[in-house]
């Protein structure tokens, strides 16, 4: 075994709906090509887990595959790596998904990825009525 594939960190996978709703109980981090949504699952001796979420009004099928695509290259290359054991990913992708640079586009994921979460309003704040 070589030490290339030692260093590999595995990535689950999301597959149920209940899995990709309790991540958008999580924070969410946006991005210019995606809308990246983040769930601790208080276990950091779990591997991470990942999905994708392309929307039927980015596209016919053939596009929103090529999105979908793109976007798990981008995690199996790169991203993967910055992930922490534990915590739940859903990616959401945005239309330029397609158009932007595959190198800008793995950047911004583990920009993103490893950005400090910021707090959510209390829903006392987010009102403005009084």
């Amino acid at each position: 075994m070589t030490t290339e594939m030692k260093n590999k960190k595995t990535v689950g996978r999301l597959k149920s709906r209940p899995q990709f709703l309790a991540v958008r109980e999580g924070e969410s981090r946006r991005g210019r090509t995606f809308l990246l949504e983040v769930l601790d699952r208080q276990a950091p001796d779990e591997a991470p887990r990942v999905g994708f979420t392309v929307t039927k009004k980015h596209g016919n099928a053939v596009e929103r595959n090529r999105m979908r695509r793109r976007l798990k290259e981008a995690v199996r290359q790169s991203a993967g790596f910055a992930m922490h054991n534990g915590h739940d990913y859903v990616i959401v992708a945005r239309r330029d998904v397609l158009t932007v640079p595959f190198a800008d586009m793995t950047a911004q994921l583990i920009e993103r990825i490893e950005s400090r979460p910021k707090h959510k309003r209390s829903e006392e704040t987010r009102s403005r009525k009084a």
